[in-house]
């Protein structure tokens, strides 16, 4: 009898675990999703950010991003992708080079890697409207 409650007491016990982790999950879904959503990519007008090295990034839970930007003459010269933690979207990591290319951060995202596409750009917007660094 007393080895049938210890066994009861371990479902139970590893039940709750479960719900808990799964609740944990799913409110960092939600979080995920509304942060996604929230990304609004915004092109600037590059010709006024000072010559200089940007730091930015954009964290939404399951994706994120942090680069570094190289602005002289009012172009960038150099956009490197220095973190990019993501699920499926390692294909946006080419987007670095098609900003380069377009002189823009408001270039076509990569289909089935939107989110991480997103959260590039961000990252960019972020490091050009932000902090200067050097």
């Amino acid at each position: 009898m007393q080895r049938k409650k210890m066994i009861l007491w371990a479902v139970v016990v590893l039940l709750v675990i479960g719900i808990a982790y799964g609740v944990r999950y799913f409110v960092e879904l939600r979080n995920y999703r509304q942060g996604i959503a929230a990304i609004h990519v915004q092109n600037i007008d590059l010709s006024a950010i000072p010559d200089g090295e940007y730091f930015g990034d954009c964290d939404v839970d399951f994706i994120r991003a942090r680069v570094r930007v190289l602005m002289k003459d009012g172009k960038m010269q150099e956009l490197e992708l220095l973190e990019h933690y993501n699920d499926r979207g390692e294909a946006a990591n080419v987007l670095p080079s098609r900003m380069l290319e377009e002189q823009r951060i408001d270039v076509d995202t990569i289909s089935g890697a939107t989110s991480s596409c997103k959260v590039i750009q961000q990252a960019v917007y972020n490091a050009l409207v932000g902090e200067h660094a050097k």
